[in-house]
């Protein structure tokens, strides 16, 4: 029996916030005005925010609060 290994990331978190912020904006695209669509441009948003947190939270000149 042979040892299973976990697949290693092969992307950076930034970008696969990216591309699923992409997917839902692509699904919202295609949908009629309604709740559901508002719903996945919501989430979209959130996603593209916390991209932002994440960048600003990594940044090298982040200084601890004093």
């Amino acid at each position: 029996m042979s040892a299973r290994r976990s697949p290693e990331p092969t992307s950076t978190f930034e970008y696969r916030l990216a591309q699923e912020a992409l997917n839902l904006r692509q699904q919202a695209k295609g949908m009629p005005l309604g709740i559901r669509r508002t719903e996945l441009l919501r989430k979209a948003r959130q996603i593209d925010a916390a991209g932002e947190v994440n960048k600003w939270l990594t940044s090298p000149g982040l200084q601890p609060p004093g």
